[in-house]
């Protein structure tokens, strides 16, 4: 696990799945001995009901075990989407709580890593949460923890107001974790609009797969969502994968779903055949075509921008 202050410093299942493949788990550098590939990004609707929630998510679990899937991915407020302003932080836990404790118990018994975006973690204080995505191995152990750095204050054109930092605390570290599947780069949701926060999980801390669980709104969604995760994985030639919330979660909430993986030449090789059922699909992260695009085009060799940065004056 590498972790680094942010900002950083000036110097910069509906579809049924693919039979089952293998893998390269790489080092920095150089591909390694294989390994299972097989990931599942989910897409869900979150409602207020912390036990239906999970219900749901253990069922995908179940389901994406019996797939061959040894990597699933939850989007954004996956155990809780509350309909009244502060809901959320009454509810919001400690990492080693009974809400957290029992997904560390359903990774365990699937054998399965999790990747559980934007869970509510007890805040700072008593009006205050941290919106933390959560990376549990295979044994159900949380194996890291990032606290989302940019938060969603917004006034969505033609929509509604948002105004996450009323009751969420700002991360401030980023977050790369080594696993079987390669050196993940975790991030959430509104953190996707900030390309210097991906290009120092590649560049900095060498990420290969980058984890963007999010509940973008449907006016939001339908205009950016694609196109910036293809522009993050093509920038950063990494995989991405985006799971998302999607459909009406209440009355107030909305989120525009299209879960999907993409590999780090920037097409899109997994998603759900819509955007706002309940389940997940499927593909298989092979680290070595991240290292064949990186060798055929060396973006990290031509790279300029901290140089001229350094030398310019202020």
């Amino acid at each position: 696990m590498a972790l680094a202050p942010w900002p950083p410093s000036r110097s910069l299942s509906h579809s049924p799945p693919p039979p089952p493949s293998s893998a390269r788990a790489m080092s920095l550098s150089s591909v390694s001995a294989a390994s299972q590939g097989k990931v599942g990004v989910v897409q869900m609707t979150s409602v207020g009901d912390l036990d239906a929630n999970y219900a749901t998510c253990s069922r995908l679990t179940k389901e994406a075990a019996l797939a061959g899937v040894k990597f699933l991915c939850f989007p954004e407020v996956f155990s809780f989407i509350g309909s009244k302003d502060g809901e959320s932080v009454k509810l919001a836990e400690p990492l080693d709580g009974p809400i957290m404790q029992r997904y560390c118990s359903l990774a365990n018994e699937s054998s399965m890593w999790l990747s559980l975006g934007g869970f509510q973690e007890r805040g700072p204080d008593d009006s205050h949460q941290y919106n933390t995505h959560v990376l549990i191995d295979e044994s159900g152990k949380v194996r890291s923890s990032y606290r989302k750095i940019h938060l969603f204050d917004v006034d969505v054109p033609g929509n509604m107001v948002y105004k996450e930092s009323r009751f969420t605390t700002a991360g401030d570290t980023v977050l790369v974790v080594d696993s079987p599947f390669g050196r993940l780069g975790l991030t959430v949701c509104y953190d996707l609009r900030f390309p210097e926060l991906y290009q120092c999980l590649r560049f900095k801390h060498q990420a290969q797969v980058l984890l963007v669980p999010s509940a973008f709104t449907k006016v939001t969604g339908e205009a950016h969502w694609e196109i910036l995760l293809r522009a993050r994985a093509i920038e950063t030639q990494c995989y991405v994968i985006a799971a998302a919330q999607a459909g009406k979660h209440n009355e107030k909430r909305e989120s525009y779903g299209d879960s999907i993986i993409i590999d780090p030449w920037g097409t899109v090789i997994a998603r759900l055949p819509d955007r706002l059922s309940t389940g997940f699909a499927v593909a298989d992260i092979d680290l070595s075509k991240v290292e064949a695009v990186r060798t055929k085009m060396p973006i990290s060799e031509h790279r300029k921008f901290e140089s001229i940065w350094k030398s310019s004056s202020p």
